[in-house]
């Protein structure tokens, strides 16, 4: 078996975080040498995890049979040389319930579908109202298919003042079945990582604004539309002393603990709102995700890939 080098630590600062991590648990680094790895996605079927190194524009694949390897590249923007963006990669992803990778993508400014077998790549959105996306960024999907998604516009050179920029609002989407896309929020500064509630009933979005680093809340009615939405957790104060990182991406456990990236690391905050420890890798973590059997938390930490075993079990959908 490999033997990985330990980084980080965490910090507990409830009695509750006992029932998620044991005292001893390491964070171990399984892989370095990136850029922004992004986008963590457990392929449960191959028992690989995949992610992105979005200003690389290179997915990547691990396992711990094989270790590393690049799985696409590009794996956002192929076309002519251009200094238009500054993340033309792949982001955020997850899998359908067919078992194809969506992907948040940058370059091409859309939401697409990669089929893991041949790698071929379907653009399904790529506008609202006829007006380019600015750069999809992360993505969750419902049970019933309806994928709600950020559109934020890190992934352009310039991000709001980007020439290319054909939309006034950094949004919150939803799309539809039937390919019908909805705006749920248009409303927030840099609207980042999104996540629902094991019962669908929960929506949050990360908010990246070193202004305003805040993570949201929507109660979603029956149809799944935001029905009230509030601040869930302020990380103002967490910036204020020195946490490396803004909120991001976010994921939860089956039992609706939040582990969502914020300034110190992953941010463990429980359904109510308390956040009862921090899972810290010494650098700023973009997002994270469960894999292999369902306990391990896989950090996408800036130019590395961690993992941590957990107690729990992760809400892999």
């Amino acid at each position: 078996m490999t033997s990985y080098p330990t980084v980080g630590r965490i910090h507990r600062l409830s009695p509750a975080l006992d029932a998620v991590v044991a005292p001893d648990a390491a964070i171990q680094q399984l892989a370095e040498g990136f850029i922004w790895a992004e986008g963590p996605v457990w392929v449960r079927d191959g028992g690989y995890l995949l992610f992105s190194d979005v200003p690389g524009n290179v997915m990547y694949r691990w396992s711990e049979a094989d270790g590393v390897s690049e799985f696409m590249n590009p794996s956002g923007y192929a076309g002519p040389p251009t200094d238009a963006f500054a993340e033309p990669g792949s982001n955020g992803m997850a899998l359908d319930a067919a078992g194809d990778l969506l992907v948040c993508d940058h370059g091409n400014r859309a939401l697409a579908r990669v089929d893991l077998a041949t790698r071929a790549k379907t653009i399904l959105l790529d506008r609202y109202q006829g007006r380019r996306f600015n750069s999809p960024n992360d993505l969750a999907v419902a049970r019933s298919g309806a994928i709600y998604f950020t559109d934020p516009t890190y992934g352009l050179k310039g991000r709001n003042a980007s020439p290319l920029r054909e939309l006034s609002f950094n949004g919150v989407y939803r799309r539809l079945p039937d390919g019908a896309v909805e705006r749920l929020d248009d409303g927030l500064s840099f609207p980042n990582g999104i996540a629902l509630s094991p019962d669908e009933r929960r929506l949050y979005v990360s908010i990246s604004d070193p202004e305003g680093p805040r993570l949201m809340v929507y109660d979603l009615d029956a149809d799944g539309r935001p029905a009230a939405k509030a601040v869930f957790f302020d990380a103002t104060p967490l910036r204020a002393a020195g946490g490396l990182g803004l909120p991001d991406g976010m994921c939860l456990d089956s039992e609706g603990r939040l582990y969502a990236t914020g300034p110190g690391g992953v941010l463990v905050i429980t359904p109510e709102g308390e956040m009862i420890g921090v899972i810290e890798t010494g650098t700023a973590i973009a997002n994270c995700a469960f894999g292999e059997d369902g306990s391990t938390l896989f950090l996408a930490s800036n130019h590395t890939l961690a993992r941590v075993r957990l107690k729990t079990t992760g809400l892999i959908r």
